[in-house]
């Protein structure tokens, strides 16, 4: 699964810092560092060494630190070179290493090796492995929060708590079945139904929280459709809070997607405004419009704006935009340009949110109308982050869960297939921390992590 040569990387992120690390992880290191330094390093100690190349000049003084395994990240020696971090510098102490190491076997990292590495050596589970690259990436202080309780095994833990529940359950339903003969009703006796109901229940608050995590982790991404001239423009730059996007009376003026990623109650939302719908013999329009129906297909959100007395119009358009949306995709409409209206409130189409994107009327209940409608229930105690693969995972434990549930109904007649479907459950459960996933996937999970990390 994983290459046994020692690796090397450059574990800073790339451009001029006061400090850059490189770190080198492999079986056995001793022969690399002493070809480094001419001498041995104390494990654990940070010590002050200067690397020269190969005609004796000094590329930088540095300072080393050894760690022998198992007694680090990677689970096998570890050392780390922390150098000035200018990326040339870096280059320099990179290729310096190579050279020394070559005999040894020293080669340049794979995407997400270090954490592969890891994973493989037990010192994380794959969810944890997962949140070390969500701590990087994550776009909010709620989610540097939720990245950090997964990466100290909340999540992970909450899993396996659920996994040994089942697991019991599946022993006394198995047991159950090599002694055919005996006519105990098992479900009544084992309490098997509230067993498998308090199973149920937790997997529901297990996915309940995975979803506000996705929400985290990913942020939601926005959508603002309509005809031209409605008021997306300017409705970006009111939830931007500046001049992010070129705002004109002239009908078509958004040619391409803007796109503007802010936070609203720190949950992340990527907005994305888009070139008016309308038929068009404009080639370079027209592009834009074609652009605009991809983002709508890849959307969590859509806000669908129309103007004042143009809501007739709009009803063809709205039958576009609800037939491209992807499945379970919401869509909130709202009429703009409230500062024009020449009629009353009331007179709005029933379930259209009324704003002005000039003044500012009605935006603060616009930007809540969007948390409750992407179903953001507010910053939670203990809230984790997650992903799409582990939602997806949650999902079809769920369901076998439920099946078992029609199963456990029909009593000792069933309990074959009551015993599957907690099998299957488990199976689910398991690939989200890693004990039960493919080996090809596994790959494309690390495959997109950082170089270094």
């Amino acid at each position: 699964m994983t290459r046994k040569l020692p690796i090397i990387a450059v574990a800073t992120a790339p451009g001029k810092a006061g400090v850059g690390v490189v770190r080198i992880s492999g079986q056995n290191l001793k022969p690399i560092i002493k070809a480094l330094f001419q001498r041995d390093l104390i494990p654990r100690q940070a010590t002050l060494r200067s690397l020269l190349n190969a005609n004796g000049q000094l590329i930088d003084q540095l300072v080393a630190i050894y760690f022998v395994a198992p007694a680090s990240f990677t689970g096998e020696d570890v050392l780390e070179l922390q150098c000035h971090g200018g990326p040339q510098l870096l280059e320099l102490v990179m290729r310096r290493c190579l050279e020394l190491g070559k005999e040894d076997g020293l080669e340049i990292a794979e995407p997400g090796e270090f954490t592969l590495r890891a994973f493989l050596n037990n010192k994380v589970d794959l969810a944890q492995a997962e949140a070390i690259a969500d701590l990087i990436d994550a776009q909010s202080e709620a989610a540097v929060r939720g990245a950090a309780r997964s990466l100290q095994g909340a999540f992970s833990d909450d899993i396996n708590d659920l996994v040994e529940e089942i697991t019991q359950l599946r022993i006394l339903v198995e047991s159950t079945l090599d002694f055919p003969e005996e006519e105990i009703e098992f479900l009544e006796n084992a309490q098997a139904r509230e067993r498998l109901a308090a199973v149920k229940t937790k997997l529901q608050t297990l996915r309940d929280g995975a979803k506000q995590g996705k929400i985290l982790r990913d942020g939601i991404q926005l959508v603002l459709a309509g005809a031209p001239n409605v008021g997306k423009s300017s409705l970006l730059n009111r939830l931007a809070g500046e001049e992010v996007a070129i705002v004109t009376p002239i009908a078509g003026t958004t040619r391409d997607r803007v796109k503007e990623s802010i936070q609203i109650d720190g949950v992340p939302m990527h907005i994305i405004d888009t070139a008016g719908l309308r038929q068009t013999s404009d080639e370079v329009e027209a592009k834009g419009i074609e652009r605009t129906w991809e983002a709508i297909r890849l959307a969590d959100l859509v806000i669908f704006l129309t103007a004042p007395n143009a809501e007739k119009e709009s009803d063809d358009l709205r039958a576009q935009i609800l037939e491209a949306l992807p499945p379970k995709c919401p869509v909130l409409e709202l009429v703009n340009k409230a500062d024009l209206l020449d009629k009353e409130p009331s007179q709005i189409k029933m379930g259209c949110l009324l704003i002005s994107a000039k003044t500012g009327q009605g935006v603060d209940a616009l930007k809540q109308k969007i948390l409750e409608t992407v179903g953001w229930n507010g910053p939670q105690e203990g809230a984790i982050v997650a992903r799409r693969r582990h939602l997806d995972c949650l999902e079809r434990a769920s369901e076998h869960i439920a099946r078992s549930e029609q199963f456990a109904a029909n009593g000792n007649n069933s309990l074959e297939l009551f015993a599957e479907e907690l099998f299957l459950a488990q199976n689910y459960l398991g690939q989200i921390t890693g004990k039960l996933l493919p080996d090809d996937l596994l790959g494309k999970i690390f495959s997109q992590f950082c170089i270094g990390k």
